[in-house]
């Protein structure tokens, strides 16, 4: 009947060696993208944070390109009230010791500043609180690592 075939009709398959080459090609593949992928990522922290923080900037001292009728429209807690909040949480709720925003005399607490759903205002990217120093005009993240990101206002 002819010669005896090493194979079965109709099966194909891999062998071992062409199985290795795929798994180590992957792996490489895997070694060089895992490290870009987590660049990528610690880059969109930073970014994040970084409007966050900016935000956060708006809320205290208010918006200079803000302007309709050649006057501010976003003047921030400090512009309402006259100085800086002793904590960030008073860009959401309202001090007992402030009064109102009084439209006449355009003094008093004309919040909430800043978007409070959740308290994500208060974290950065990587859920550490802000240090927030009013003395200083100073709000930090420290959740980077190594380098802090600072904005002053």
């Amino acid at each position: 009947m002819g010669t005896a075939k090493l194979t079965r009709l109709g099966q194909m398959g891999f062998t071992l060696i062409e199985l290795v080459i795929v798994i180590v090609t992957l792996a490489i593949v895997a070694a060089v993208a895992i490290p870009k992928y987590a660049d990528m990522a610690e880059s969109a922290r930073v970014n994040a944070t970084k409007k966050e923080m900016t935000e956060l900037k708006h809320a205290l001292v208010g918006n200079p390109s803000a302007i309709a009728g050649g006057e501010y429209v976003d003047r921030g807690f400090e512009g309402d009230v006259g100085f800086a909040p002793s904590s960030l949480t008073d860009l959401a709720v309202r001090p007992g010791s402030l009064a109102v925003y009084d439209p006449i005399t355009r003094l008093g607490w004309n919040g909430p500043y800043i978007d409070s759903s959740g308290g994500d205002y208060l974290k950065d990217a990587w859920g550490n609180n802000y240090s927030y120093q009013p003395s200083g005009r100073l709000i930090v993240s420290t959740g980077g690592g190594g380098d802090s990101i600072k904005v002053s206002f």
